[in-house]
């Protein structure tokens, strides 16, 4: 069993690693079975949080406000989990997040993980539900703040002990680190021209907006004219 890793938890304003932002990261190092220390921090993604996320995670912009930016945030946990085997219950999602935001920052993240719950779904797969809060039940884990990316890691790791404990004998094989894949090209920051007339759009229109141009990618920012233009229409000179 592998017993030294990262467990780490993101919470996102969306399910879309290419469109959404990371809103929070949460991470747990464990040693030989021991934590031995956590990294937490929000993120002021410059951006406005839906709703639905406000609901499920507790987090709002308030919360976020005065944060640190994107790269501070990253750089920390990089810095916290070297080169370590990632630990995540469903840790594509996450990885997927992760990986999108360091290279846009410049830099790489290969690595190789455990993902709690493919194997719950192969150990237990007469449980009706497998979400983290259905097995953190089954197996009597306690859960101080669900949807909050610190206690998320933390439950990822004791799921991963009770798991290992219960199963690692008969399938050694799901306890061994598998390489993450996720494509993703670096993307182009918000052009000059851009900024202006997105600044122009929301002047004209009158918009209450608290989203940072300048921390928008190209892509982004072109969703956001596009978007803006369809609902209120363009500049009339």
């Amino acid at each position: 069993m592998w017993n030294s890793y990262i467990a780490f938890d993101l919470e996102t304003t969306g399910l879309r690693p290419t469109y959404d932002r990371i809103l929070e990261i949460g991470a747990v190092k464990v040693e030989d079975g021991e934590v031995t220390g956590t990294y937490e921090t929000f993120i002021d993604s410059g951006v406005s949080i839906p709703e639905r996320i406000v609901e499920l995670t507790g987090i709002t912009e308030e919360m976020v406000a005065g944060s640190p930016g994107l790269k501070e945030a990253v750089e920390g946990f990089l810095k916290f989990a070297g080169d370590g085997v990632l630990l995540g219950h469903n840790i594509q999602f996450d990885y997927s997040f992760m990986k999108r935001n360091v290279v846009n920052l410049g830099g790489t993240f290969e690595r190789s993980g455990l993902d709690t719950l493919a194997i719950a779904r192969i150990c237990l797969p007469q449980l009706e539900g497998k979400s983290l809060d259905r097995l953190a039940a089954h197996y009597g884990i306690p859960q101080e703040s669900h949807h909050r990316a610190l206690d998320d890691a933390l439950t990822a790791a004791r799921l991963y002990e009770r798991l290992a404990e219960e199963f690692r004998e008969q399938r050694p094989d799901l306890f061994e680190p598998k390489t993450l894949q996720f494509k993703v090209k670096k993307e182009s920051p918000i052009t000059n021209s851009q900024k202006v007339y997105l600044r122009d759009l929301i002047k004209y229109h009158r918009i209450d907006s608290n989203v940072k141009i300048e921390q928008l990618t190209k892509n982004e920012a072109s969703r956001m004219i596009d978007g803006i233009i369809l609902q209120y229409g363009k500049i009339m000179r």
